[in-house]
C-alpha cells in the first residue's frame, strides 16, 4: 500500500515536470518609463497700433508781384513788404516786376509770367490796368489773381482789394486840426479817384471835428508817382498859409520839413523821412490780406471776392502810426482825444463815414 502511494506521487511529479516543459514562455513585463515633456504654449497677443498722420509741410506757393509803379511808391511798397515777409516766413516763393506802367505792358508781362513761370497767385495794382488784368485772368483760370482795384471782383479768379485807411486818416485830421496855428491845412493827393477821395474826405472830417474853424486846401497832381510835382504843390499850399500837410503822395513831406512844418505820411510809417516833423502816418498793413490769400490758394478754396475788410483797422489792416519823438511836442489833451476816438473805432462804437466824392479845392 505504502509502495503504491510512492509510485503515485512519483508519477504526479513527472507529469508536472513534463507539463511545465511544454508550457509557453511568459514574456517579461516591460519597465514603464515616464518621460517629462515640457510643452510651451504660444499665446498670440493682438496689439492695436494707432498711427497719427503727421501733416506734411505747407505747400510753398509761387507768387508774382506785378506793380505799375516803382516799389518806392508807398502803395505798391506796402504790398511788396507783405509779400517779402511771407517769403521770409517760408510760405511763398516770391518774384516781382516793378514800374510796368500803363501803356499796355501790364498785359504782356502778365501773359509771359503765366505762360513761363506758372504762378499759383499774382498780386498787384490794377488801377489804370483794369481791363488788361481781367483779360489775362480769363485766359488763365488756374491762376489766382488779387489786385488793387477800383472795380469789383470778376469770376472765377479775380479778387480785389484796396487801402481802406480812411479811419487813421480821420485821426490824422483830428491831430492836424488841433496843431494848426493858421487854421489852414493842405492835402496833396494823386488824382480825384474814389480811393484818394475817401482818404482826403476822412482827413477833412477829422480836422473839422476837432477844429470847426479849420480850412483844408486840396490839390491833385494827376499822377500816382511824381515826387517833384507833389513837392511843388505842397510848397504852393504853404505859400498860401497851410502850416500842417497831409502827404497822400510821396514828395510832400520833404517840402514841409524844409519849411519846419508838421506833416502826416500815408500808406506806411514815414517818420524816418523827417523824424522831427512827421507826426504820424495812416498805415496800410497788407499782412492780413496776404495771409488770407495764401491760406485760400493753398486750400484750393480761392474765390473771386472783395477783400476790403482785411484792410480795416478792426482786422489789423490799418493803423495810426506811432508818434515817435513828436509826441512830446503835441498837446496832451489833443493826444488823449485822438486815442479815445481810436479806441471807439476799434470797438465799433464810432464809424468813420466813407465819402468818395471829389473834394473841393478849399473845404
Amino acid at each position: 500500500m505504502k509502495k503504491n502511494v510512492y509510485r503515485l506521487m512519483t508519477v504526479l511529479i513527472l507529469v508536472t515536470i513534463a507539463l511545465a516543459a511544454c508550457a509557453p514562455a511568459v514574456a517579461p513585463v516591460p519597465e514603464t518609463v515616464v518621460e517629462k515633456v515640457e510643452i510651451t504654449k504660444l499665446v498670440e497677443s493682438q496689439v492695436e497700433v494707432v498711427v497719427t498722420a503727421t501733416p506734411g509741410p505747407e505747400k510753398i506757393l509761387k507768387v508774382f508781384g506785378a506793380f505799375a509803379t516803382p516799389i518806392e511808391e508807398p502803395w505798391d511798397g506796402v504790398i511788396h513788404a507783405a509779400l517779402n515777409k511771407a517769403q521770409a516766413d517760408g510760405r511763398i516763393e516770391y518774384t516781382y516786376q516793378e514800374a510796368i506802367g500803363y501803356s499796355g505792358d501790364m498785359e504782356r508781362v502778365l501773359r509771359e509770367v503765366c505762360e513761363q513761370q506758372k504762378p499759383d497767385l499774382i498780386l498787384g495794382d490794377a488801377f489804370g490796368n483794369e481791363e488788361a488784368v481781367r483779360r489775362v485772368a480769363k485766359d488763365f483760370p488756374e491762376v489766382a489773381f488779387a489786385f488793387g482795384s477800383g472795380s469789383g471782383p470778376t469770376e472765377p479768379n479775380v479778387a480785389v482789394f484796396d487801402n481802406w485807411i480812411h479811419e487813421p486818416a480821420y485821426l490824422m485830421g483830428m491831430l492836424a486840426g488841433g496843431l494848426t496855428k493858421t487854421n489852414k491845412l493842405g492835402v496833396v493827393g494823386a488824382m480825384p479817384v474814389p480811393e484818394v477821395n475817401r482818404l482826403t474826405n476822412a482827413f477833412i472830417a477829422g480836422a473839422k471835428a476837432q477844429n470847426p474853424d479849420v480850412v483844408v486846401m486840396v490839390s491833385f497832381i494827376n499822377s500816382w508817382f511824381d515826387p517833384a510835382a507833389a513837392k511843388e504843390a505842397a510848397i504852393a499850399m504853404i505859400d498860401n498859409g497851410a502850416d500842417v500837410l497831409y502827404a497822400e503822395r510821396f514828395g510832400v513831406i520833404e517840402a514841409a520839413a524844409e519849411k519846419g512844418l508838421f506833416s502826416f505820411g500815408n500808406m506806411s510809417d514815414q517818420n524816418e523821412l523827417a523824424p522831427d516833423f512827421v507826426v504820424s502816418s495812416a498805415v496800410w498793413n497788407m499782412d492780413p490780406t496776404v495771409d488770407y490769400l495764401i491760406n485760400q490758394v493753398s486750400a484750393g478754396t480761392f474765390t473771386a471776392q472783395d477783400l476790403k475788410d482785411f484792410s480795416m483797422m478792426g482786422k489789423g489792416g490799418a493803423s495810426l502810426a506811432s508818434f515817435h519823438g513828436t509826441e512830446a511836442k503835441l498837446p496832451a489833451d489833443l493826444v488823449a482825444a485822438v486815442k479815445a476816438r481810436e479806441a471807439e473805432i476799434m470797438s465799433g462804437m464810432f464809424r468813420v463815414d466813407v465819402s468818395e466824392s471829389q473834394p473841393a479845392g478849399s473845404n
